[in-house]
């Protein structure tokens, strides 16, 4: 691999690098809580210079991939770093109570289901496939802030329904389970109004306003693996996001 920074392909060198290295945690190379090699060996392996190793690693930690440690190296990020679980949740107490707290999850139900025309097209997968939905209330400080509704592909999660509970950190189930990192997700924003359903479960009013986040989670290669609807009170509540 000839070193260079300038566009190779249309594509940065470092970021062909970090395609090379990303492969590694996709064909589980390297697994999550590995020491991985120093830049120095992985510049000699791959025959590009230290700086652009640099470059292709600081990327993956920029996108919570990997953790480095002072003085103990660089390290593949396991699903509990409280960096992935924020990274991925983005709501705040008002007065900052909780902002260092992950929320609390109580199951309401787990079904298999064909997939509507919505989760199919989502997913990218056929209508009528079969997938899993998860109905569940997240918690913050003991009081119920979200009805989330999470649907996954059953064709990617063998055994789903044989888990005799479904955790709390369900992306590092994913990660454990059948080796599927969430890498990145597409978000979109929506003011809804209550239902019945979710008055039930979130025990407010009928017509409330809530906040409607539907978010498609990827895998490492970029593939949809997650389709999750939260619907949030946000009387004590914001979304935050952090832009470059």
């Amino acid at each position: 691999m000839q070193d260079t920074d300038t566009n190779i392909g249309f594509k940065p060198l470092y970021a062909q690098v970090k395609d090379q290295l990303i492969r590694r945690l996709v064909d589980g190379t390297w697994q999550p809580g590995t020491n991985i090699p120093s830049e120095q060996d992985l510049a000699r392996e791959l025959k590009v210079s230290q700086g652009t190793v640099r470059k292709a690693l600081d990327a993956m930690t920029a996108e919570s991939l990997l953790v480095r440690q002072q003085g103990r190296g660089t390290f593949v990020a396991e699903p509990e770093d409280a960096r992935i679980l924020f990274q991925f949740f983005r709501l705040t107490s008002d007065d900052k109570r909780d902002e260092d707290s992950f929320p609390d999850s109580r199951l309401l139900c787990s079904s298999q289901e064909p997939a509507s025309r919505e989760e199919a097209e989502a997913l990218a997968i056929a209508p009528n496939d079969p997938v899993w939905r998860i109905e569940r209330v997240r918690l913050m400080a003991g009081s119920s802030v979200i009805a989330e509704t999470i649907t996954i592909p059953s064709a990617i999660y063998p055994g789903f329904g044989q888990l005799s509970e479904i955790p709390n950190n369900i992306y590092r189930l994913y990660s454990t389970r059948w080796g599927i990192t969430i890498a990145k997700a597409d978000e979109k924003l929506k003011a809804i109004l209550c239902d019945e359903r979710d008055s039930a479960a979130l025990g407010c009013g009928v017509g409330e306003p809530l906040l409607l986040i539907t978010r498609i989670a990827r895998d490492l290669e970029g593939k949809a693996v997650e389709l999750r609807t939260s619907r949030c009170l946000t009387g004590a509540m914001h979304y935050t996001v952090s832009l470059p």
